[in-house]
This record gives structure tokens, sequence and C-alpha cells, in this order.
């Protein structure tokens, strides 16, 4: 769906302004051509996650139709939220989604792919948080990601 780097754009950059809209701090991003993940932290009011992932969709799919000339057909089918209560499990997810683009195989340094986290971690948190989240082991996690 997201094929190029116009639409990935486009989905990068409602995920960012549409999750701060809902006042949700994103922590962790990786956009893809037909899905995304994030880790955020939520505001006073977690219940504006169905609001903000219904306006995340409803925005992307109208502009990638307009875009691909297709009006009316379904771009998101559903999404999955986790709510994250243990550090570990936070950490290593942290790992998880700023290193997705190498897991697609979409290349081999994740800080080189656009659409995600890992260069903006990389340059704004201390050598030593990113030594301790991209220490955390991610291949034991159960996260829906075979697309």
């Amino acid at each position: 769906m997201f094929q190029n780097g116009a639409s990935l754009r486009l989905l990068h950059d409602a995920l960012l302004t549409i999750a701060n809209k809902y006042s949700w701090t994103l922590q962790a991003w990786s956009v893809f051509a037909n899905h995304y993940h994030f880790v955020a932290a939520a505001p006073n009011d977690a219940s504006t996650l169905t609001a903000c992932i219904r306006e995340l969709h409803s925005r992307t799919a109208a502009a990638l139709n307009r875009y691909e000339n297709t009006p009316g057909r379904q771009v998101w089918h559903n999404y999955w939220d986790t709510q994250l209560t243990h550090e570990t499990s936070y950490l290593a997810r942290l790992h998880y989604v700023h290193q997705n683009p190498v897991k697609h195989g979409l290349t081999t340094n994740a800080a080189n792919y656009p659409w995600c986290s890992a260069a903006w971690f990389e340059q704004t948190a201390s050598p030593a948080q990113v030594k301790t989240v991209y220490s955390f082991k991610i291949d034991q996690l159960k996260i829906p990601d075979d697309y």
C-alpha cells in the first residue's frame, strides 16, 4: 500500500502528528508498506488511543486512495495494542521497534531507514540509554509482524 517514499512519508508524518495531537508521546516507531509499530507513553486519558488510531487510519487511507486514485479502497484492517507494564518488556519493545527495518530486511542499519525512530533515538538519547535499550534481547518477543 505505502509503496514509495512519498506514501511512506505521508504515513510517518501522520503518525507523529496525530499521536502528538492526542498527547501520546512516541518513544519508538517504524513505518512500512503495509503496517507500522510504535511505543508511546500514554496521556492521562489512555482511552484516547482508539480515537488516535481511528484518525490515523482514516486520514492516511483517504490520502493514499486519493494519491493512487482508488476511492473507497480499504487500506487498514485492524490494529493491536499492548499495555507495557514491566520495564524489561518495555525496553525490549523499544529495541524491537527501533530495529524493525533490519528485521524486515530493508536495511542493515536501522538508523539509515528514514521512516523509523532509530536515528532520532541514537542522536537524542545518551550513549548509556542507547546501549541499555539495544542490549535487551528481542528474539523471544511475541509480536504479530509477519507481513
